[in-house]
């Protein structure tokens, strides 16, 4: 299983903190990307985003990042400074 995790403004955004998820055709952090975005428009919605941020078991990631059973996988909003 792939713990999936979402952080600040996501975490409102789709009403969930954290979801577990047992799909071995998930290989990539783009492929991932994908599944979660079918889950509705509002998951589409967030995940066509570009911006968005990924870490692999707290290593910042891109979207061809391997990912397999046992990974953590956060996702963030696009951090802005001020």
């Amino acid at each position: 299983m792939i713990n999936v995790v979402f952080f600040a403004a996501l975490r409102e955004q789709l009403d969930c903190s954290e979801l577990l998820i047992n799909d071995d055709n998930l290989k990539t952090v783009a492929d991932l990307k994908t599944h979660l975005a079918n889950k509705n428009d509002q998951w589409q919605h967030v995940f066509a985003n570009s911006a968005l941020l990924t870490a692999v078991n707290h290593d910042m990631v891109n979207n061809d990042h391997s990912i397999k059973s046992g990974d953590e996988v956060a996702f963030f909003p696009p951090v802005t400074g001020g």
